[in-house]
C-alpha cells in the first residue's frame, strides 16, 4: 500500500487513507475449515458474517456482524453490547484482528435466474 517503512509514514498513512483502502485494514482470520475451502488464511470482514471473539473482555463468545466501520477501523457484533450510565444498550467496538471468522454470509447470486 505505502512504500515507506517508516512508523511515523506508516502510521500516517493509516490515518489518512482513503475509504476503499480502509476495506483492507478490516481482515480478520478464517477457521481452519473456512481456511481448506477458500485456500485463503483471511478475508475482509463483511456484514453478516458470524465470527467468534478471540481477545479480551468478551474471549470465547460468538455472533454475526452487524456493522462495520470503515471510519473507525471497528466491528460490532450482534449480541456484544454494554450499558451507559443512562441505561442505554450500545454496541462494543471491536477490532477486527482479535476476531475469527467462522462462517461467511451467503453469496448472493445477483443478475442469475434459476
Amino acid at each position: 500500500m505505502i512504500a515507506s517503512k517508516k512508523p511515523r509514514k506508516q502510521r500516517k498513512f493509516r490515518y489518512s487513507a482513503p475509504l476503499h483502502l480502509r476495506r483492507h485494514f478490516l481482515a480478520s482470520h478464517l477457521s481452519k475449515e473456512l481456511r481448506e475451502k477458500k485456500k485463503k488464511r483471511a478475508m475482509v470482514v463483511r456484514v453478516g458474517d458470524k465470527v467468534r471473539i478471540m481477545r479480551g473482555q468478551y474471549k470465547g463468545k460468538e455472533g454475526v456482524v452487524k456493522e462495520v466501520d470503515l471510519k473507525k477501523c471497528v466491528v460490532f457484533v450482534e449480541g456484544i453490547t454494554r450499558k451507559r450510565v443512562g441505561g442505554q444498550e450500545v454496541f462494543v467496538p471491536l477490532q477486527p484482528s482479535n476476531l475469527l471468522i467462522t462462517s461467511l454470509k451467503e453469496e448472493e447470486k445477483r443478475g442469475k435466474v434459476s
